[in-house]
């Protein structure tokens, strides 16, 4: 039985903060937790600042990775399916739009392999680990070689970031997705063959194929209603239904989705979703941003989570999606880096409440405590790591903590660390990521990839 104590100088436990904690750990789990341990005992490691549970990161595309930093201003070209030919004329630079920056990203796809999948994803999943993220969750839909071809492994690509999750250290849920379509009534393009099984059973068989262990966990998803056709949704949600597995979707990301749903089947992505059982409990809809008052009340009465992904939203210009009235309607809330454009949990949770803010121009939509329990417990929730989020006893020994001396930390009283986990410290402040009771970051350095930095430098490289 392997076995690690830690002495917390700060915790938080769900609703307070509390100084001096001892936790016990044993074969990965919380076996015990103490307080009022004022300094550490004989034999226990000091985690000093502030321990919250580790961090779940509920939406990656690690390959995006690789476009941090290169699309910023574009040629403004182009156009969402369906609307090629629009606009135009004068000679002057448009704005760049999400689908301009969506054909960016399928020139990097385009040059994955399972090896260098494997390179930049153990890197980014590193960097994860040091922003104090201990579960990632993994759109995943590179699944096969250029022109649709599979791998001899059909699951090449996915055993490739289950395998770098294992050596970056930390958990993962392979969203394995369903992509079949360029649009509706549209047959993938050039780019898109690499993502689609031809069709969902084709899709779920494959994916029968893939096996968890200790650190993975294997879920579905759905790309969007664009990519997988109507009557084959209900197949995508009866394999996670059989397997109890979660089950995701890029949900009303853009206004053209909507659009271009509506004049297709005549109701809302939403509503489409609800008409072939894809709603309920182990769902979580991405994004969100573009609803009506009905998709609301489908999603927060179906309890249908939502994971918002505050910083791609705004590097997309895709919008501020409804998640106080999500939130209010009945669907938990999660967080996600999505593009990797920041890799920062809490940026995420502080930009969610300070995007209502400008929205709204009032304040205090949400307490620093529910933004943290979105970043932690119901993060992982959402990937299908209930045991996880929490510091007592029973639960995955998954920890993160926070420097409180840092220029950004310094100053406040440590019983308002939530506060000051959410409002003021970011990912540059995690001192150390425990994941299982081992400690993956150690005084703000991995232990198992020596060299971060040049790990991302070389995979990132390797695709240009």
């Amino acid at each position: 039985m392997t076995r690690a104590t830690y002495w917390l100088e700060h915790a938080w436990l769900g609703d307070r903060v509390e100084p001096g904690v001892l936790v016990e750990t044993a074969d990965g789990r919380i076996g015990a937790v103490r307080t009022e341990v004022p300094a550490p005992p004989p034999g226990a490691e000091a985690l000093r600042g502030l321990t919250l549970p580790g961090l779940a990161n509920a939406h990656s595309h690690a390959f995006h990775r690789a476009l941090r930093g290169t699309v910023q201003v574009g040629s403004g070209t182009g156009s969402p399916p369906q609307a090629r030919g629009r606009g135009g004329g004068g000679g002057e630079r448009a704005p760049e739009s999400f689908w301009a920056w969506r054909d960016v990203m399928y020139s990097v796809a385009d040059k994955l392999t399972p090896d260098s999948y494997f390179s930049l994803a153990r890197a980014t999943y590193a960097e994860m680990a040091l922003a104090g993220i201990t579960c990632v969750g993994e759109f995943h839909y590179v699944h096969h070689a250029h022109g649709g071809t599979p791998y001899a492994d059909p699951n090449a690509m996915g055993e490739a970031l289950i395998a770098a999750a294992a050596e970056a250290g930390i958990r993962i849920t392979l969203l394995d997705t369903c992509y079949l379509a360029a649009g509706f009534d549209q047959a993938p393009n050039v780019h898109q063959l690499r993502f689609s099984d031809g069709s969902a059973e084709a899709w779920a068989e494959r994916c029968a194929v893939l096996k968890e262990r200790d650190h993975a966990r294997i879920g579905a998803a759905i790309h969007s209603v664009r990519a997988v056709p109507a009557d084959q949704l209900a197949t995508v949600a009866r394999f996670a239904e059989e397997r109890r597995a979660p089950l995701h979707v890029h949900l009303s990301e853009q206004t053209a989705e909507n659009d271009a749903c509506l004049a297709a089947h005549g109701r809302t992505p939403t509503r489409l979703l609800a008409d072939h059982g894809v709603l309920g409990p182990r769902t979580t809809g991405v994004h969100s941003t573009h609803l009506t008052d009905e998709d609301i009340a489908l999603l927060g009465g179906s309890r249908t989570g939502t994971c918002m992904c505050p910083t791609t939203e705004r590097d997309l210009a895709d919008g501020i999606g409804p998640a106080v009235a999500l939130q209010r309607a009945g669907s938990p809330l999660s967080l996600g880096s999505d593009s990797h454009a920041v890799i920062d949990l809490l940026e995420e949770a502080r930009a969610m409440e300070l995007n209502e803010r400008l929205r709204t121009r009032t304040r205090g939509h949400w307490t620093a405590a529910a933004l943290l329990r979105a970043a932690t417990a119901d993060g992982h929730a959402a990937l299908g790591w209930d045991e996880a989020g929490r510091i007592e006893p029973g639960a995955l020994a998954d920890l993160t903590t926070i420097a409180l001396d840092s220029v950004r930390t310094a100053g406040p009283e440590p019983r308002l660390g939530a506060e000051t986990a959410v409002f003021a410290a970011g990912a540059a402040d995690v001192r150390h990521t425990v994941v299982g009771g081992r400690q993956v970051v150690r005084d703000g350095a991995h232990t198992l990839v020596p060299d971060v930095p040049r790990a991302l430098a070389a995979a990132v490289e390797a695709l240009r």
